[in-house]
């Protein structure tokens, strides 16, 4: 991207506490409540500061956990000096509240302090937790994990011999997965009494009330129906959390759950859920603040740490400063997500038997409009991507056009039983899985959805694409809406990208074809996508300069089907194709590509170079994760000039 199409946005001033007024407080000899107390206030400013800076992160289910990982840490994690290996065991099943655990960490010094400054860069600190990170124990997928992995890890520590107790924490809207009510009884059964669940039970999942998606109702009483012990107090009281941990200590032989009631996004007035006007969407689940926010925000942090370093008499409290980074918007880029939001009300508008389900996204998949426009055929399924897939078959098979939405990594994998089934009863429903691929790089691997092509790929009746500018978004959805006659798979890349090419003017939509970006003779480069295919134009252009080379670039928006002839024509007396995957190499589109090559039987051969994702991903900002990756402009231009010049060898 070249200078003049990007506006500066403003950096501004952070504020955090350094490490060594930490350890003044700790020092200090105050009683356990105080320290506790002061610590999370401490480590709330550091959690803005981290998120602020790193320009994304979720605050609310941070701020809403800080007391219990303060408390947690401070006074019931037995022997954390003898390392992670050797130390009773905590980790977040949910996993969004990793900056308040990294945090706390730092706070410790358990953490180095410069870390800080790395949330979501590249070997920094992922934006969800890693097993890399030093006391990081386990990583977080799909919610409705915690559970399980607790008691794996407890019964490979009663075989070893090793007495450790193990907490989770677990977010509420959490619940609503099957996984967690699975794990429950045979824990209760094996009487795994060193493990403590805690429910950070703030009320709001990503945007809207647990109880308005699916009321959890009596918590307690479901849990001790399982064989649990449970309790119940003020998740931001650290004396109520001690009364309850204390409790526990009597139980050596039943799993205890504590179900703590807190705030999403308590210590800031403006981002505490119950500010929350009827009918509005919470707006600091995922996100930075803006710089008014950040300073707004800060001020309220900063007086009550203060207030409360003073009240222990520990003088004033000392902050660091520093400067947000820059981060530099496009003037004008393609939106697939805004586009999709318009395509699928004026499709609603169209067919009144079409009804959208949802899996707690609603914002991130650009659903609010429809839910407004037609409340009656929008479903809010909750965190439960099984439950909403087979619903959707349900529906399907009673005269329904079902339109399913969720992240891809979650809608391709989670669900996977359940799409295979649902198709093969020869109905028709249409999954949008967003926030597709290697981009953004910052929620880490968790997020980055570079298998559902592979997950997905071989169910029969089902047809797979992904478009890579708003009018393709368009054209592609309507296809599949009122053409197809099977199960559809929409891939949207949610990152918005600046777009050198455009739509052609009458092109037809037809499985298994595709249409020519930037024409040339000597290298056919195959892709999909905004940013892999706008990377590879530029990279295209590059090569002509300096070699002379000419790249044909061909979008081609089909994941699992292509046409014979289409690509015979498209390779044309070329005999050197790169592909190009925003997605693992094996299982994505160039495989099948290749494969379909083969079977032409071209003569001379063609030489296929396959380039794409070979490795976990890796979180950092975009710059950071496509060049780790190989797959920025400068790299495509090496990579393709290789492959040409393989050929050039071969001949």
């Amino acid at each position: 991207m070249g200078e003049q199409q990007l506006d500066q946005v403003a950096s501004d001033e952070l504020v955090s506490v350094p490490v060594r007024e930490f350890r003044r407080l700790l020092d200090a000899g105050l009683p356990a409540r105080a320290t506790a107390e002061a610590f999370a206030a401490l480590a709330r400013i550091n959690v803005l500061y981290m998120i602020a800076r790193a320009w994304s992160g979720h605050i609310g289910t941070s701020f809403s956990s800080l007391e219990i990982m303060s408390w947690l840490f401070l006074n019931e994690l037995r022997d954390l000096a003898k390392g992670p290996g050797a130390c009773d065991i905590f980790f977040s099943s949910k996993g969004h509240d990793a900056p308040a655990l990294y945090a706390v960490l730092a706070g410790l010094g358990l953490l180095p302090e410069e870390k800080l400054d790395n949330l979501r860069r590249l070997h920094g600190l992922p934006g969800h937790p890693h097993v890399e990170t030093p006391y990081i124990q386990a990583n977080t997928g799909s919610l409705g994990m915690g559970i399980s992995k607790a008691k794996g890890m407890a019964l490979a520590n009663r075989l070893a011999g090793r007495p450790r107790r193990i907490f989770v924490l677990t977010g509420d809207g959490e619940l609503q997965e099957g996984q967690f009510w699975e794990s429950l009884a045979s824990a209760a059964r094996a009487g795994l009494g060193e493990i403590v669940a805690i429910v950070d039970h703030n009320k709001v999942q990503s945007d809207t009330w647990v109880a308005e998606v699916g009321d959890l109702g009596d918590l307690e009483s479901k849990l001790r129906a399982f064989g649990w012990h449970a309790a119940r107090c003020d998740g931001h009281d650290v004396g109520a959390l001690e009364r309850a941990f204390r409790s526990f200590d009597g139980m050596p032989d039943r799993p205890k759950a504590l179900v703590a009631d807190t705030v999403k996004g308590k210590g800031v007035s403006f981002m505490e859920a119950p500010a929350l006007k009827p009918g509005e969407l919470y707006a600091y689940h995922s996100g930075a603040p803006t710089e008014d926010e950040y300073a707004r925000a800060s001020a309220e942090l900063l007086a009550r740490a203060a207030r409360l370093v003073a009240d222990a008499g520990l003088g004033a409290l000392a902050t660091t400063t520093g400067r947000r980074p820059e981060r530099r918007e496009p003037r004008v880029s393609d939106n697939l997500i805004a586009a999709y939001r318009d395509a699928l009300v004026a499709q609603g508008g169209r067919r009144p038997d079409l009804a959208v389900l949802d899996a707690d996204l609603v914002k991130d998949c650009g659903l609010v409009p429809f839910a407004a426009a037609y409340p009656d055929r929008f479903i809010e399924c909750g965190i439960a991507e099984q439950d909403m897939v087979s619903t959707a078959c349900g529906m399907a098979r009673r005269g329904v056009l079902p339109v399913v939405h969720s992240f891809a990594c979650f809608l391709s994998a989670r669900p996977n039983e359940q799409i295979y089934n649902q198709c093969s009863e020869a109905s028709k429903v249409i999954y949008v899985g967003s926030l597709a691929g290697l981009l953004p790089g910052g929620p880490g691997h968790s997020h980055q959805s570079v298998r559902d092509i592979a997950a997905l790929a071989s169910i029969p009746r089902l047809l797979m694409a992904e478009p890579s500018v708003e009018a393709e978004v368009h054209a592609l959805f309507e296809y599949l809406v009122h053409v197809a006659d099977e199960s559809a798979y929409l891939r949207l890349v949610s990152v918005k990208w600046p777009v050198p090419f455009t739509y052609p003017a009458g092109q037809r939509v037809a499985p298994g074809t595709g249409w020519v970006v930037r024409d040339g003779q000597d290298v056919v480069v195959f892709g999909y996508g905004p940013w892999m295919l706008s990377n590879a134009w530029h990279a295209a252009e590059e090569i002509e300069r300096t070699t002379g080379l000419r790249v044909r670039l061909i979008n081609v928006p089909w994941l699992n089907r292509i046409d014979a002839g289409w690509l015979r024509e498209a390779i044309g007396g070329t005999r050197v194709v790169v592909t190009l995957d925003n997605h693992y190499v094996r299982g994505g589109q160039g495989e099948m590509i290749a494969a379909a090559i083969a079977g032409l039987g071209l003569d001379p051969a063609v030489v296929v170079t396959m380039l794409g994702v070979t490795e976990l991903p890796e979180c950092g900002t975009n710059d950071e994760v496509l060049a780790h990756h190989g797959l920025d402009t400068a790299s495509l231009v090496r990579r393709i000039r290789a492959a040409a010049g393989r050929r050039m060898q071969l001949a």
